[in-house]
């Protein structure tokens, strides 16, 4: 529970702001007790505990850089025995189109246990290994 400050005192009757400094400053939200004001010379010990990051520049953000979504075959194997995936079922493989489900690229960790025939942008020499060796196929589909 949240200890509270006692209240102002409300026996100021005769005076003309009793007790909340120059006019209007209890109207008004008024000085917030160090919010949304300077930290450099008001809150310097603050800083020096907890904003260490607080001046200067940090990093760059590249604005034309993209980010790439991707999946990996664990996860993947994981997404069709759950049922949360939807595929095509044809001569006994598994179709899935990546691009459709949001997926930009297939990463090579975990095993793959049935056939796939996997429609997608890019996928890493491992991945494709892993699919062609169990009887699957790798079908690129060209990046926009």
């Amino acid at each position: 529970m949240v200890v509270r400050k006692s209240k102002k005192s409300r026996k100021m009757r005769a005076h003309r702001t009793m007790g909340w400094g120059t006019k209007g400053q209890h109207r008004d939200r008024g000085a917030e007790g160090g919010r949304h004001i300077g930290m450099h010379k008001e809150k310097w010990s603050w800083i020096v505990k907890y904003g260490k990051d607080w001046y200067g520049k940090h990093g760059f953000v590249n604005p034309t850089s993209k980010k790439v979504k991707s999946i990996s075959l664990r996860k993947l194997g994981e997404l069709i025995e759950s049922g949360k995936l939807n595929y095509e079922s044809k001569d006994g493989r598994i179709e899935i189109d990546l691009d459709k489900l949001g997926y930009d690229k297939l990463l090579g960790s975990g095993t793959v246990k049935a056939s796939l025939v996997v429609k997608v942008r890019s996928i890493t020499n491992k991945a494709k290994e892993k699919i062609e060796k169990s009887g699957g196929q790798v079908i690129l589909t060209p990046q926009s």
